[in-house]
């Protein structure tokens, strides 16, 4: 399966940018190169979440457990551009199955493991999967049951039932894929992965995306975390979609890096891997390294000597944290934006030195990586914005970016000169103004009485408020001026909840206008958030709704 023309090939393999590097084709380099690395770890909690024992595999373990996985696909009917709906959560099997089903030219279609019977036969239905692999038992639900149920026409086996990860492979299987191998000469611009949009506009889309769009991301990340061959990182982002698979598992393939996993998120298990498999790079939720940077006890807990860095995105960055880390803690935190349409901004210690200025702000396209290129649109006519300070929609393109969603019509997904429209509502800023602030979606704009507010302004500071784990703000109806704002807390353990005035003091004290202070807040338990970790700020709408009317 390939989605780009002869033409974009052609264009970006002149400039470098693609070539003719594979998944698995950088795993047999490393097989030569250190067979013994570890290559993939699991988290040493895994038998509570799947009930097998935690694996870890070196290169040449990988190597032999992606080809007995491969072989046994081969005899259920999987071939080149069959697509296989994946559904596991962080472990070693997931990984194999990326390196086995890029060994057979095949395509894996990763969902989050949250997702269930509506989302997944809305999925199977655009994709018309051949096979569907799952697991049997996740914390003692039987998830391949469920999507049984819920895919018809569609042939399901599971890890735990079917399939168990053996780390040897005998002679035929190996002869078997290299028949097949010989039979389907690599191609790094066929698609490799079919990812799903996270559904916050709507319902999820298919992502095609390639070998080539994959490693050019996978480059991007590299120069912005400072990835170093051998290196240890540590992924605690669901491995379906931009921020693991284009974070870590590309760029742990590239560098020969170790690449440990975790999910979902737990912070004693996470921490305590940070420390002992002694990782030089991850990436961690905003309120994870929230709570770090406040509680400089737990910091000193444990050993970080090895990391390098530490990543962050999906929300708002608070400034104050950003400059903990960096001052007190010697651990600068690089700020990524990211899709998996392709969008690939960072804000690192390199380019944005000033606390303000990394959490809030990414360098332009034209100036952090080479063949990529963004764009400003006035929302209304579709021209370039070039002065600073006036929202538009951010445009990106170049090697990283897509051609289009699977089963889509596409009208209006790329503009006029052909740039995939991110739905980001940025400006441009800075002095020289070389950056993009991000103030909303363009369909998130909250619009007070016809002034517009950007949610994401707000977010920014409540998450610097005191005795707070989570917050955020939503609209909410209003007869009067169509919408107002609600502040949606969640109040740290033992924490008082704060009250509105004290909310709206604290937001006025930080500067914030007047017309955009919230007149509602809502105490939660927890802010409703996709499997990458964004706040559904329409589920809030829905859950402040709720409450008002059952106050009636």
């Amino acid at each position: 399966m390939k989605t780009s023309s002869n033409e974009r090939i052609q264009e970006l393999t002149a400039s470098g940018a693609w070539g003719n590097e594979t998944l698995h084709g950088l795993l047999a380099q490393w097989c030569q190169r250190a067979p013994d690395r570890l290559a993939v770890a699991d988290q040493p909690n895994c038998e509570e979440l799947t009930g097998s024992p935690p694996h870890r595999l070196n290169f040449a373990q990988l190597d032999n457990a992606s080809d007995t996985l491969a072989a046994d696909l081969l005899l259920r009917g999987v071939g080149a551009d069959s697509r296989v709906m994946v559904q596991l959560p962080n472990t070693c099997e997931l990984v194999v199955c990326y390196y086995a089903l890029s060994k057979l030219g095949a395509v894996i279609s990763p969902v989050p493991v949250q997702y269930r019977a509506h989302e997944l036969g809305s999925m199977a239905a655009t994709l018309s999967p051949n096979l569907f692999i799952g697991i049997d038992s996740l914390r003692g639900e039987p998830l391949a049951a469920l999507a049984e149920e819920a895919i018809k026409n569609c042939p399901t086996i599971a890890f735990g039932r079917e399939l168990a990860l053996s780390s040897e492979a005998d002679a035929a299987a190996k002869a078997a894929v290299e028949a097949h191998r010989n039979a389907h000469p690599d191609d790094a611009n066929t698609i490799i992965s079919i990812c799903w949009t996270s559904g916050t506009t709507g319902t999820p889309k298919g992502v095609p995306r390639s070998h080539n769009m994959w490693l050019a991301t996978a480059r991007s990340t590299i120069n912005a975390g400072d990835y170093r061959e051998g290196d240890a990182l540590l992924n605690p982002f669901p491995l379906v979609n931009m921020a693991a698979v284009g974070g870590f598992l590309y760029p742990a393939a590239l560098k020969g890096c170790s690449l440990v996993l975790h999910h979902p998120l737990e912070p004693a298990v996470y921490l305590q891997q940070l420390s002992t498999e002694a990782i030089n790079f991850s990436i961690a939720p905003p309120a994870l390294l929230n709570q770090l940077a406040k509680d400089s006890a737990l910091w000193q807990k444990f050993d970080f000597g090895n990391l390098r860095a530490i990543g962050s995105g999906s929300a708002p960055l608070s400034p104050e944290m950003i400059a903990t880390f960096d001052r007190d803690y010697g651990v600068p935190v690089v700020n990524f934006y990211g899709s998996n349409e392709g969008i690939s901004l960072f804000a690192t210690p390199a380019n944005a030195e000033d606390p303000d200025v990394r959490a809030t702000m990414f360098p332009r396209a034209e100036s952090t990586a080479q063949a990529l290129y963004s764009q400003v649109i006035d929302q209304d006519t579709g021209k370039p914005i070039t002065e600073a300070n006036r929202p538009g929609e951010l445009c990106f393109g170049g090697a990283t970016v897509f051609d289009g969603y699977l089963g889509h019509s596409n009208e209006g997904v790329f503009s006029e000169q052909g740039l995939f429209r991110t739905g980001d509502l940025v400006e441009i800023c800075g002095d020289p103004p070389d950056y993009y602030r991000i103030v909303g979606r363009c369909k998130d704009i909250i619009n007070r009485g016809g002034m517009k507010i950007s949610p994401s302004e707000l977010d920014v500071l409540l998450e610097a408020f005191p005795g707070l784990t989570e917050a955020a703000v939503c609209p909410y109806p209003d007869d009067r001026l169509g919408e107002k704002i609600c502040a949606c807390v969640v109040p740290a353990q033992g924490e008082p909840a704060p009250t509105l005035d004290e909310i709206c003091q604290y937001l006025s004290d930080n500067g914030l206008a007047k017309f955009k202070l919230p007149e509602r807040i809502a105490l939660l338990e927890r802010l409703p958030r996709n499997p990458m970790g964004k706040v559904l700020r329409g589920e809030l709408t829905q859950q402040v709704t709720t409450l008002e009317n059952s106050h009636d």
